[in-house]
């Protein structure tokens, strides 16, 4: 296992237990909302994903086929949490679809971006932007999870709101 491969594992293991501590055990406690809004405001820094393709962010040779669609991905990721976040903040009928379409995009987005990162070997290339799958990425999962809980066991239905 490479050492960036073990800090997204570990990393992910630490966001994960502070999820388990802090916040699943009280989401009963909270309107879906509440706790979705600071999730999707995370979410809108993925822009920073752009950083595989800037020149001085990674180092020259980085598979451009792990590359792009990481960039790609994770900025459609923050347009679609940016899309989401007045719905949610104004609990529209569209917000629990709105939500539905980022979280399946941005988990697909991180599963496909860790899949090519491994099979092209882009961890040697990643130079400054190597934060991103070594604690940004991690965060990112949990935050996922935790949206998925939501949607499944804490929105509840409303006529017209899916």
């Amino acid at each position: 296992m490479n050492i960036l491969t073990f800090n997204l594992l570990f990393s992910t293991l630490v966001f994960w237990i502070a999820a388990r501590i802090y916040i699943l055990p009280r989401l009963h406690e909270r309107r879906p909302q509440n706790v979705l809004l600071p999730i999707l405001l995370l979410h809108s820094l993925r822009h920073l994903g752009l950083m595989f393709l800037a020149p001085g962010a990674t180092y020259a040779g980085i598979p451009q086929q792990f590359a792009y669609p990481a960039a790609y991905g994770d900025l459609l990721a923050a347009v679609l949490a940016l899309v989401a976040i007045p719905a949610v903040a104004n609990d529209t009928g569209s917000s629990r679809l709105l939500v539905w379409i980022f979280n399946l995009e941005g988990t697909l987005d991180l599963i496909t971006a860790i899949t090519l990162a491994t099979v092209y070997n882009a961890a040697p290339y990643m130079g400054p932007a190597y934060w991103i799958p070594a604690f940004w990425v991690p965060a990112l999962l949990v935050t996922h999870y935790i949206t998925f809980v939501i949607l499944l066991k804490h929105w509840r239905r409303q006529p017209g709101n899916l």
